[in-house]
């Protein structure tokens, strides 16, 4: 598609100029409000995502699981996941966010179902729609706030997937709490996710109004988001990125425990640097992506991460290996909120579609990091293994700006 046909596409299936113009009219305590809302969706997807981590080794213990049959389990999820973003992007475009939020809330509502299903099979199920909710919910999220941002004209995105971190580490930190206390597996399961869709249900009104695309727009998107170089190009660096970052959420404190020797508790800590460099990173990238650009924000990102996996992996020692696991998740921290916005923006489809296409290949990278590392490791060593990480960040180091440059987003 020549460049001229991409413009003209752009005009005919986007159509930004109607919501936009809609969304920066509205009164800015208007607007602030659709930016809270967006935050509290964020939060809830966060924790709901944790709160069903916390559990996976009760649902092992249940079925009495293999380790096959329980990555078979975790598959489930993976695939309600991919399948979610592969199909439902247009159709987000189509019914709008506020819709589309609440109908992935809605599913999130199997996650009480978990630990209550009378089989492992019924449990696959369960799983998979699960998945599909929680990645349907991941979309319509993303696709409001690169609408928000918009709106407001200036970079937020960061700060909301910051949101979605500290979600996470409050609903593991919720959850181990309340297990410890007493309370039941699957009270804790229906409690989460009754939360979540109260949440739900009190931030949607805030939510910025949806301005439907015509039909033929929607067709014209479908079809150019298979076509489009961008998108392609985009997920290819996000699958990228998310291997290095999958990668360090499985493998982090096993190199800690076996390869720097650390203690079991020491060991934890590791996953903890990794994430509370992520949630800071995200917190501050706003900021950065304000004052430099997307391009220069990535390039910087990337090279810190290089550098704290270099650093981990040199020197195996644990104060130098914990400096470097938090350098890996600040560097790491605001590729994902970068790559999203410039999903969102790519010309000839809708923002839903692209954000799922893009976030379809970068989960594919976040399933398929942990199980290349271990196979590296299991031919040679987990540090050899490991270097696969610094490596994916030295590649986006090198072409993320580029691209970035290139496609003007």
């Amino acid at each position: 598609m020549s460049d001229s046909t991409s413009a003209s596409a752009a005009s005919s299936v986007r159509e930004p100029s109607a919501a936009l113009a809609l969304h920066r009219s509205l009164p800015p305590a208007t607007r602030a409000r659709a930016r809270y809302a967006t935050m509290a969706i964020f939060f809830i997807a966060g924790m709901m995502y944790a709160s069903w981590g916390v559990h996976v080794p009760t649902v092992r213990d249940k079925f009495a699981l293999s380790p096959g049959m329980l990555s078979f389990a975790l598959l489930a999820v993976a695939g309600g996941s991919i399948f979610a973003m592969l199909t439902n992007g247009s159709w987000i475009a189509r019914v709008g966010t506020r819709n589309a939020c609440m109908a992935g809330g809605a599913m999130m509502i199997f996650g009480a179902l978990i630990l209550v299903t009378p089989s492992y099979w019924v449990l696959l199920v369960v799983l998979a729609l699960f998945g599909f909710g929680m990645a349907t919910l991941d979309v319509a999220m993303n696709v409001e706030a690169s609408a928000v941002e918009e709106a407001l004209n200036r970079p937020i995105m960061s700060s909301l997937h910051g949101m979605f971190s500290i979600g996470g580490m409050a609903g593991a930190a919720a959850g181990g709490a309340l297990l410890a206390h007493g309370l039941a597996p699957e009270a804790h399961l229906a409690l989460a996710s009754g939360a979540s869709l109260v949440v739900l249900l009190v931030s949607m009104p805030a939510v910025l109004p949806h301005v439907p695309h015509h039909d033929e727009h929607a067709k014209a998107s479908s079809s150019n988001r298979w076509k489009s170089g961008a998108l392609w190009t985009l997920g290819g660096i996000a699958l990228i990125a998310l291997i290095a970052e999958g990668a360090m959420y499985d493998w982090a404190t096993v190199y800690m425990r076996d390869v720097v020797r650390a203690t079991p508790s020491l060991s934890s800590a590791a996953y903890a640097a990794f994430s509370g460099g992520m949630a800071a990173g995200r917190f501050g990238g706003n900021a950065v992506r304000a004052r430099f650009g997307a391009p220069q924000l990535v390039f910087g990102s990337a090279g810190l991460a290089f550098v704290g996996m270099v650093m981990a992996l040199a020197v195996p020692n644990a104060i130098v290996t914990m400096t470097g696991f938090t350098l890996m998740g600040l560097g790491l921290a605001n590729m994902m909120p970068v790559l999203f916005a410039a999903a969102a923006r790519v010309e000839g489809v809708t923002a839903a579609e692209g954000l799922a296409q893009v976030a379809g290949l970068a989960y594919f990278g976040l399933l398929f990091g942990p199980v290349l590392i271990g196979g590296v490791a299991q031919i040679s060593t987990l540090p050899i293994g490991l270097c696969v990480v610094a490596a994916c960040c030295a590649i986006i180091t090198m072409i993320g700006p580029r691209i970035l440059k290139r496609l003007k987003i």
